[in-house]
């Protein structure tokens, strides 16, 4: 029985090859632009025909609304799904093997679980939660299996025993001074730390990469430029450029979002850069081009996926000094007090801190946690997706 001869080499039309390909969409960028379609005309209907105080939701009965930070939010959603997760689930042998090297390092994996359960509740939380109300008469409850003065809260809602007012399970962590459940603060403020951590690493990804990898294979005159303008980003007191932006435009998330990201994308471009320095001058680079390859064709088949794991870790490195950089300005009362973000929450409780330290002490441990699990996870990332960064290092 006669086999059909394999292509050879010098058999293939590299010049077919070389047209095609250039706007090719794979089945991830397809479903990307599906599910981006509604989001958007959702947005365009949000923005052009409701007015301020219309439910986004409303013309289905819902009373929910949604910001425009939502829609950005759940926009960077939509991409980690298609261009993160999806990936894994379609090559699962590299799935598993980086899996058996994350594996290794035990404390990424808890800090994998903690992340996921801020994950969850960020999304999932104020779905089925009512925000947190302010109800005075109950204001400084104690947490659960803790107990405080009776005199301390105005009205006891757990039990009172000798003079003293016990935590219930009503508020498990207890109360502040206006009666918001502590809890349901955590809860709402996960939210918080989910956008900050997705829109911002979308929007330094977006920048970082487009600049870093342009200023690579632009060369000569035009990369120096490039790179001292990532000189004069990096060194730009962004605290400042936020007052000022505060002063002129007032306070808000969103604002807080975009300053940081459009000061912070300049590390990402410079390890870009030197990253794709360094494939291009690999052999396979060598080959593409001789086949007839464009630098498009290049830099999207070749460049930016084979630095795509250097690009995660470094990403993922960058969102602890976000969270921690909010938290700081909401703790200054530099910010938005109405945003229920764990600094605020800090905020709120330190002028409390002698006799309600809960108001405190319960945010700042999620914080500290949550910016520890993200060191963690770079770190076991760095190692699992990019071991030679490791050799390099030793």
């Amino acid at each position: 029985m006669a086999t059909e001869e394999s292509e050879r080499f010098d058999n293939v039309d590299w010049n077919d090859l070389s047209r095609s390909g250039r706007f090719d969409l794979s089945i991830n960028s397809i479903g990307m632009l599906l599910t981006a379609l509604p989001l958007t005309l959702l947005g365009v209907y949000s923005w052009g025909f409701t007015g301020p105080r219309t439910a986004t939701f409303e013309f289905i009965g819902l009373e929910r609304n949604l910001e425009s930070l939502d829609f950005f939010f759940i926009f960077t959603l939509l991409l980690a799904f298609w261009y993160l997760a999806l990936p894994l689930y379609q090559n699962p042998r590299m799935t598993r093997y980086y899996w058996k090297e994350f594996k290794r390092n035990r404390p990424a994996v808890v800090s994998l679980g903690w992340l996921g359960i801020v994950f969850v509740g960020g999304l999932v939380g104020p779905l089925i939660m009512d925000p947190p109300q302010q109800q005075l008469l109950i204001g400084y409850q104690p947490p659960v299996f803790t107990s405080v003065v009776d005199t301390t809260p105005a009205t006891c809602v757990g039990e009172v025993m000798n003079g003293r007012c016990y935590g219930t399970w009503q508020h498990p962590l207890g109360t502040t001074q206006g009666g918001k459940d502590v809890f349901t603060m955590i809860v709402y403020g996960m939210t918080i730390s989910m956008q900050i951590a997705f829109i911002t690493t979308t929007i330094v990804a977006t920048i970082g990469i487009s600049f870093g990898t342009l200023s690579a294979y632009a060369g000569g005159w035009i990369d120096e430029i490039m790179m001292r303008f990532v000189d004069i980003i990096l060194s730009f007191p962004t605290f400042l450029m936020f007052l000022l932006i505060l002063y002129i435009y007032g306070a808000g998330l969103g604002m807080f979002i975009v300053v940081f990201s459009l000061f912070a994308w300049g590390g990402t471009a410079r390890y870009i850069r030197s990253k794709s320095l360094s494939i291009s001058e690999e052999e396979f680079i060598k080959a593409s081009r001789i086949s007839g390859a464009s630098t498009y064709q290049v830099i999207r088949g070749h460049v930016v996926p084979n630095a795509a794991s250097s690009i995660i870790t470094q990403l993922t490195l960058l969102i602890p000094g976000f969270l921690l950089a909010e938290a700081q300005l909401a703790f200054l009362g530099i910010g938005d007090s109405a945003v229920p973000s764990w600094g605020q929450l800090i905020s709120a409780g330190r002028s409390d801190l002698s006799f309600a330290p809960w108001i405190v002490l319960a945010p700042g441990i999620v914080l500290f946690f949550t910016i520890l699990a993200f060191n963690f996870l770079g770190d076991a990332l760095l190692d699992a997706l990019n071991p030679e960064a490791e050799a390099e290092s030793e």
